[in-house]
């Protein structure tokens, strides 16, 4: 039996940046947008475009920017939304219109207040309405599992006919449970079987179960899965992308369907590239990309690995980016090294950023005696935020701990004027009295909601990355930065915070 080809289509810039805390700039969209552009993946939803004038306009910069990749935007089957995709989208190579509406009876008779006629006329205006703008319309019947399977079946078949390319239908609320759900969508792939028409699925991981119903609609004959790098989204996220190509790649003899075209080595680096832009950290037993997706500490399992790895390894990691050794850089490599590697990791710098990327390196080379890859990842990460429009800048911490005393800490800030400001406060700990100190020169006073230090990197001078969220007057923002000093780190972090909140304010 032929395998079908498998649209993998990726909503991390969409649904996946509605995890709360996951919010990126444009510059951060982008590169994202990038990587997945490499990884191959078929569908980069950018983002809501009507939502607000920065997903406009991000959406708009994606699609003008990266090539070789449908660029898909989301909208309500409403006109003024379609109007909105099909503008931003506009100067995409290749662009798609995502038109949703609720058909479950919970959302007609609570949200929508329409009668079934009223979802079916307005599902096949808006679908139609779409095609005057795009050939590649899909249409989503939000809440699709908790809808009437009759009903479902009926929709579907009303926007195919008014012009769908793809039937998406969303577990919006993680209620489906796997054999059920691939029941129902071999049910709706049989109603358009006469017809060309492509049925996908979106499912969300609030019982767990995201990857298994994805998995389910698969083998029931969905030809294209949604689904975020690492499973962020809302709630609790969406079926992981990198979980969703390896499972149908190593067990193609049961889902009989192709991923070939997604380039799998770049999926360790996809996520990781994801985790340090949103702050979202990987739990070490992630699937795949976790740090102990390929360790092995129980004596059974490292006696039969060193006699045949596959009695416990039913994946090669190198097949997804995992390598035997990182070390790649130290203090003696030159400017061009560092450029081959930083294009080996995925990375596109130039100009003003690698020159700071390259200086950024010289530096931590004096400090550590090894440089590995996240150390890089770490440093060209921190090129893609909007520097230009940072109102702070840290230019000195000074922190004094000593038993029975209660800490201190000076902070030195100059402001986008370059005019040098400095404060002192005492606090229950150091990095209490660092934010305190900053809360007295900026004017903007902040909760601290969560304090967080990963070490990204092996050794004692470990580059270590500290998140923090902070809550002021209800606006609630993350902040990180990474470096082997974790105080001045936990200072830059939220400042990096405290600026975000002065520039959205």
């Amino acid at each position: 039996m032929k395998k079908k080809k498998l649209v993998i289509f990726d909503t991390t810039l969409r649904d996946g940046e509605q995890c709360p805390g996951a919010s990126m700039n444009k510059l951060e969209k982008l590169e994202i947008a990038r990587q997945l552009a490499l990884l191959g993946v078929d569908v980069i939803e950018a983002g809501f475009p009507v939502a607000s004038p920065g997903d406009f306009d991000s959406v708009s910069q994606i699609s003008r920017e990266i090539k070789g990749v449908t660029i898909a935007g989301l909208a309500r089957a409403v006109e003024k939304d379609i109007d909105m995709v099909a503008k931003a989208t506009e100067k995409a190579e290749f662009s798609r219109i995502h038109v949703f509406l609720a058909t479950s009876k919970t959302h007609r008779d609570f949200k929508l207040k329409k009668s079934k006629e009223e979802i079916l006329e307005q599902a096949a205006k808006a679908v139609a309405y779409a095609r005057r703008f795009c050939d590649d319309v899909e249409f989503s019947p939000e809440d699709a599992s908790r809808t009437e399977p009759e009903f479902l079946r009926q929709v579907t078949l009303e926007v195919v006919k008014a012009g769908a390319r793809t039937v998406n239908i969303p577990d919006t609320v993680g209620y489906a449970i796997p054999g059920q759900f691939g029941k129902l969508i071999r049910k709706v792939v049989d109603s358009i079987k006469n017809e060309d028409a492509v049925i996908s699925v979106h499912c969300h991981n609030d019982l767990g179960l995201a990857v298994a119903n994805s998995l389910a609609a698969v083998k029931a004959g969905a030809r294209q899965v949604e689904c975020t790098i690492n499973g962020i989204g809302e709630r609790a996220g969406n079926a992981a992308l990198e979980e969703i190509v390896m499972a149908v790649r190593t067990r193609k003899d049961f889902f009989k369907a192709d991923v070939g075209h997604i380039d799998a080595k770049r999926l360790l680096s996809c996520s990781r590239i994801v985790s340090n832009l949103t702050g979202l950290l990987v739990q070490r037993n992630k699937a795949i990309v976790g740090k102990n997706a390929f360790a092995h500490e129980s004596g059974v399992h490292q006696d039969g690995l060193l006699k045949n790895v596959s009695t416990y390894e039913i994946i090669n990691p190198t097949d997804v980016g995992w390598e035997k050794t990182n070390l790649v850089l130290g203090k003696h490599s030159g400017r061009h090294a560092f450029i081959n590697r930083i294009e080996a990791l995925g990375f596109r710098l130039d100009g003003e950023k690698l020159d700071h990327a390259f200086e950024e390196f010289k530096r931590l080379a004096d400090v550590k005696k090894e440089i590995f890859d996240d150390d890089i990842i770490s440093l060209v990460q921190g090129q893609f935020s909007e520097k230009t429009g940072l109102r702070y800048h840290l230019k000195k911490v000074k922190t004094t701990v000593e038993t029975g005393v209660r800490p201190e800490a000076t902070v030195e800030l100059s402001d986008g004027n370059g005019l040098v400001k400095k404060a002192t406060a005492s606090g229950d700990g150091p990095i209490d009295s660092i934010c305190q100190a900053i809360d007295k020169i900026t004017g903007v006073s902040c909760k601290l909601l969560d304090y967080s230090v990963v070490s990204r990197t092996s050794g004692t001078d470990a580059l270590g990355e500290v998140s923090v969220q902070i809550e002021n007057e209800g606006r609630k923002v993350w902040g990180k930065f990474a470096g082997t000093n974790v105080v001045e780190a936990s200072a830059q972090a939220y400042l990096n915070a405290v600026n975000k909140l002065i520039m959205y304010s």
